[in-house]
Order: structure tokens, then sequence, then C-alpha cells
């Protein structure tokens, strides 16, 4: 999941006139109380639990009738089964983003092992920076396959590993665009801006990856290819037999859902070829991010934000509730402020004049400082944003209850949308839930649902709230970190794809 941003002007909602007159006071369209108590009210008027389980309704409506039309959304994967939790061995995983590669090797010991189950025994972080991206047509696969083979010669194992005559296995979490045909290939449909290596749209990413390995000499065979999402439920399905779905919640938002292929159309398969042994269900990529437009209650700063995107419309939810877009909807609001309300003394510093400069880290910071004066934030603002002089007490509270505000609502908006998700999963499949499970596990990966102070508990909170209030008798959704989930999930596929064998 990339997030895209497009680089809009400073909304400027009036103009000021103010008299050419020397100490006369300004006088403003509105005060700092007055717009943060209209923030306050706009930000947090749907976050009564009845309702976001109102949104919730309206959300599952859009997934079901994308479960049987959309071709952008809720798209089966070629992962029919979940892990066993007895998958062993040790794989080579990769995870391709649009900033980083990342090759580790993964040990799975065992759901019931007396060592940690799914490890990540040495990880390799690569930066995929211009350079990378310049790189053309197959050049781009060569520096990956040359970057695994470092990786593989820092590890003596995994160099007694390519000394042998069977390969060794590789998986693969590739984060963009694919038209996937079987667990071991998919045709490259696009890898964004920035990246010239497009000649080979179209071309089965099984066979590119593959042949700039063979190019390199290593003894590796790509054995399954997996999106971001579907990656977090097989990590966490490994170590947790109750997951049945996963979200990813950082710069984006997507989630894979684990469904009867009885609840999806026929033609969402097109002429694939089932596996020999009878599939019941399929690990399906949501793409969650596109849903919400008619369900999601918008501010004038996100209607500004959506109408000014390189991608208006494309990414509703994500636009409202990810950690890409929560630092630009605090920094409309400051640039109002500033306009209309007299916040700095009505002079936007410059650093804040360029779209998305404040971002979710500083927001995180702000909103977990609890001393009165706040100066930790005074301190952080004016140096991140080089203000002649530190905000006032007054000021930096304006600034944090409005950020408070926002990530409220990212929490209601999530809380509804996981809630949604797990109405479908009832509803879909009742019969296998009602055999055995207590509770539902979601796995959880991203820096907001992990990492941004108290998101993944003030959640579950708004989950447990929207089970009370719903009269259908489900069973508890329990929000589970599942770190380094791409990785891991990428070994966990290739396990599974070597033990079908």
């Amino acid at each position: 999941m990339i997030a895209v941003h497009s680089s809009p002007v400073v909304p400027h909602l009036s103009t000021l006139k103010v008299p050419a007159v020397e100490n006369v006071t300004p006088v403003f369209e509105t005060t700092m109380d007055k717009l943060l108590k209209e923030v306050q009210e706009l930000f947090e008027q749907q976050l009564r639990v009845d309702s976001l389980l109102a949104l919730s309704k309206k959300l599952q409506t859009e997934l079901r009738e994308r479960l049987q039309s959309s071709p952008q959304c809720m798209l089966p994967s070629h992962n029919y089964t979940l892990p066993n939790g007895q998958e062993h061995g040790t794989y080579l995983a990769l995870e391709v983003g649009g900033s980083t590669l990342r090759v580790a090797l993964v040990d799975l010991d065992g759901r019931s092992s007396s060592r940690q189950p799914l490890r990540i025994r040495r990880i390799v972080t690569s930066t995929i920076d211009s350079k990378v991206r310049d790189l053309r047509g197959v050049a781009f696969f060569d520096w990956i396959a040359g970057k695994v083979g470092e990786m593989l010669l820092a590890d003596r194992e995994a160099r007694d590993y390519t000394q042998l005559k069977e390969p060794l296995p590789m998986g693969i979490a590739w984060s963009f665009p694919i038209d996937q045909t079987s667990i071991r290939s998919g045709n490259i449909i696009g890898m964004g801006k920035g990246f010239h290596c497009s000649i080979y749209k179209g071309h089965d990413l099984g066979d590119l990856i593959t042949q700039a390995c063979q190019r390199a000499n290593l003894n590796i065979r790509l054995d399954a290819i997996v999106n971001d999402s579907s990656a977090a439920v097989l990590s966490r399905a490994y170590i947790d037999p109750l997951t049945r779905l996963a979200v990813i919640l950082g710069t984006g938002i997507n989630a894979a859902i684990h469904l009867p292929i009885s609840s999806l159309h026929d033609s969402k398969f097109g002429r694939r070829e089932f596996p020999s042994t009878p599939a019941t269900h399929v690990l399906v990529n949501t793409e969650l991010s596109m849903f919400g437009k008619r369900a999601l209650p918008t501010t004038r700063w996100d209607d500004y934000l959506n109408a000014h995107h390189i991608l208006p419309d494309y990414q509703p939810m994500e636009y409202l509730l990810a950690g890409g877009y929560l630092g630009e909807i605090v920094r409309l609001i400051i640039a109002e402020a500033t306009e209309t309300a007299g916040l700095f003394d009505s002079r936007l510093p410059l650093t804040l004049s360029t779209p998305y400069t404040l971002d979710t880290h500083t927001l995180a910071a702000i909103e977990a400082d609890t001393y009165p004066s706040l100066s930790p934030s005074c301190k952080l603002f004016r140096e991140k944003y080089l203000l002649p002089v530190p905000p006032t007490p007054a000021e930096m509270s304006f600034i944090r209850q409005v950020i408070l505000s926002v990530s409220r609502r990212s929490q209601g908006y999530f809380a509804a949308a996981i809630h949604a998700l797990s109405s479908l999963l009832h509803e879909s499949d009742h019969t296998t839930l009602a055999n055995g499970l207590d509770h539902i596990s979601i796995g959880c990966d991203g820096s907001v649902i992990n990492k941004y102070p108290g998101y993944m508990e003030k959640s579950q909170e708004l989950l447990d709230q929207l089970a009370r209030l719903d009269r259908d008798r489900r069973k508890r959704v329990v929000l589970e970190s599942a770190g380094e989930s791409a990785v891991l999930g990428a070994g966990v596929a290739v396990a599974m794809a070597n033990a079908s064998d």
C-alpha cells in the first residue's frame, strides 16, 4: 500500500483585512476556542457507539456488493487454506515495497514448539532510493538478486543451503499491483511513479525474479507470492489458530479475510485452476482503503484534501484514517486557524505551508505529552518547524486538542471497518466459526495500529462496545499485534506451498 500525495496549496478560506493603522488589534473571523469547538463537533459527532454501528452497517452493505462485482476490491488470492502450525523449515523471504527491500531468513519451528514458533533469524534492509528506481529493465531485479546474495553470504547455514542440489525455497511479499495467476506466478500490472522497469509490465514476476537469481548464480526457487495483508493473516494464523483476518494500518490501510469461496461471485476467479484438493475457502484481499465513500462522513478539511489529491475519491477510507493523511488533516486545520483565529499571530510558518509536512510521528509525540505546560511539545514544534518563537501553551493546547479529535475519529472509523469485516465473516462462515472458536483474532501490523499511543487499545474498547450494542450474537474480535508480518507471512506462504507439493 503506497499513499500517493499531490501538492495542493494551503487553503485560504478568507482574506484578512486588517486596517493599516498602528496599534490596532486585528479582528479575526473566529477565536481558537470557537474553532476548536467546531473541530471537536465535526470530528467526534459520529463517534457515539450507535453512530459507529450505523457506519458499520453501511460498510457491510458495500462489502457484500463488492464481493459480487468489483474488479478492484475483494480479490481472491491463491491462498486457500490457513497454516496448521505444523509447517517447519528455514525459508528465504523478501518484502519489496515502494521505498524498502527486506531480505530475511525465516525459521518455522511449529506452533507447539517451546522456542519461538516463528522468527526471523537474519534480516537485511536496503533502501530503494531514486538510483534504484531509475534502474532500467531487468537491472532492478538483478539488484534484488544481488541483495539476496549478500544476505546469504553473511549467514553460514544459508551458505550451506545454497550448496545443496535442491534450491532454497523463497517467498515474496510484493507490494505493487499484480495479476496473480498462481501461488508462484503473477503478471506485473505496474510499480507506480518513479520506477523505470515498467517495460516489464505484463511479464511474470516469478520468471523475472527466478532469472535474476540464476544470473547471480543463486540456488533459489520462488515458491510463493503474497501481498502484505495476506501475509499478515498467514503470519498470525501460524501462531494463533483463531485468526481469520488481518489489517495493515500504517501510511495506508488494507485488510485480508478468509472467506468461503461460495461467498464470492464466480467471475472473481476468472478461468483459474483450483488446487487438486477441493478448496472451500480463500484468502481475500479486500483493498479496504477503497471503501467508505458512501458511508464515512467528512469535514471541509477532508473534502479539501480529497479534491486536491492526485487520485480524488480513489481511497476514501485511507484519506480519512491512515497515517499518510492524519498529519495533513491537522495541518489544514492549523492553516485555517492561523488565518481566521490568529494562531501563531496569523503567520503560518513556511515549513508548514507545504502539504504533508506534518507527519504522524509528530502527532504521536504531541498526543503523548502529558505535561500541563506541554513544554516538550512546544520545544519539538519550534525546532522541527523552525518557529521564530515557541508556541504559547494556549496555542500548543489548541494543536494537541485538534490532534486528539483527528486521531479519535481515525480510531472510530477503524473500529467500524473492523466490525463490518468481522460481521461479514460471521454471516458468511457461521458454521465454521460456531465450531470451537471462543473469539476471532485479528492480526495487526503497521506503524499506526502498533505504535501510535493508545491506538490499538482504544480501538479494542470501541470494538467491545460495538459488540455489546449489536443485537446479533457474535464472537468477540480481538486485535493482536502481528509485527514483521510481511517477511514472516512470506516465509509461512512458501512453507505451505512446499507442504502441499
